[in-house]
Order: C-alpha cells, then sequence, then structure tokens
C-alpha cells in the first residue's frame, strides 16, 4: 500500500529549529536588519548563507528562479552578477526586476527583497569580474559580465514559528 504525495509531504518536519528572538527595536534602515540577520546566520553556522534564490520575469510573465550569491548589499541595493548573455541576463534586459530571496531553515528566518534592477557601472563590473577566481573568470567575455542591484521597494524580513503565528517585518519605499 502506497500513500500519496501529498501525505509524504505532510509527514515531513517543518519550523523545527530554534528561532532566535526578534528585535525590540528595529533599525531605520533595512540593511542594518538584514546585515545582523546574516551575521546571525553565520554565527549559527548556516551553510552559504549568501546564497538566494534570485526570481525574475520569464517568457509570457512566467516567473524564473535561480540560486545565487549575494555580491554585496548597501543603500544602492542587493548586488548580483552573471553574463549579459544569460537567462537571467537577458529576461533582466527585458523585464528590470527581480525578486531574491533568502532562507536559513536552522533558524526559521527568511529575507524577501523585491523591486527593480538596475546595472551597476562598468568600473563596478570589471572590479567585480577581476575579483573572481582565475577558474571562475575562464571563458567569460569582459563584455558580457554584468553586476546588477536589485533596488527594493519590499523587504520582508519573516521568522516563522512552529504555532504558525509566523512573524513579518516589511519595509517599504
Amino acid at each position: 500500500m502506497s500513500t500519496s504525495h501529498r501525505d509524504f509531504l505532510r509527514s515531513l518536519p517543518s519550523l523545527t529549529a530554534h528561532a532566535p528572538a526578534l528585535p525590540t527595536v528595529l533599525p531605520d534602515d533595512p540593511v542594518d536588519l538584514f546585515i545582523d540577520w546574516l551575521r546571525r546566520a553565520v554565527a549559527a553556522g548556516v551553510p552559504e548563507p549568501h546564497a538566494a534564490t534570485l526570481s525574475t520575469v520569464g517568457e509570457g510573465g512566467v516567473p524564473d528562479g535561480r540560486v545565487l550569491i549575494l555580491k554585496d548589499v548597501d543603500e544602492r541595493g542587493w548586488a548580483f552578477a552573471g553574463t549579459a548573455g544569460s537567462r537571467k541576463g537577458r529576461q533582466l534586459a527585458v523585464h528590470p526586476v527581480a525578486a531574491m530571496t533568502f532562507w536559513w531553515p536552522a533558524q526559521v528566518r527568511s529575507v524577501r527583497v523585491s523591486g527593480r534592477v538596475v546595472e551597476a557601472s562598468a568600473a563596478e563590473t570589471a572590479a567585480d569580474l577581476a575579483a573572481r577566481s582565475e577558474a571562475a573568470r575562464s571563458g567569460v567575455d569582459a563584455g558580457d559580465w554584468r553586476l546588477w542591484r536589485l533596488v527594493p521597494v519590499r523587504i520582508e524580513f519573516w521568522q516563522g514559528s512552529a504555532d504558525r503565528r509566523h512573524h513579518r517585518i516589511i519595509y517599504e519605499r
């Protein structure tokens, strides 16, 4: 006798980690809260806490996601890179908007960032490419490399709870 996929999925435990205490005072700048949460994830041993799912708009308006590494974050936005000729690059050229999601299951925390995407300067893009390892630069045409910034209009800090009374801290422009 087999069980349905639904039963299997429902049998898996979720939101079982211990969530850190929420801050009692929130910073005015969401970047400060993000860096605090990121540092706490690092201190807790979360593997690759700077990895995020970037979702762009594909053909016919269909969302398209992939995991990438955050390159930088500051008042200008959340930086990520790739080639202009990649699927991601082609999609951003047509629809310069995206969403980025970080998930730290060991802390039952997630951060969602959404907004418009802008290209960084040529100098910043060249510096990003130069900072990559030789192996990572191999085969990449410098003229094709891009550094983009996701300039958020909305940032949501989500902390899960086993009792499903989740907490959300939302910053909007």
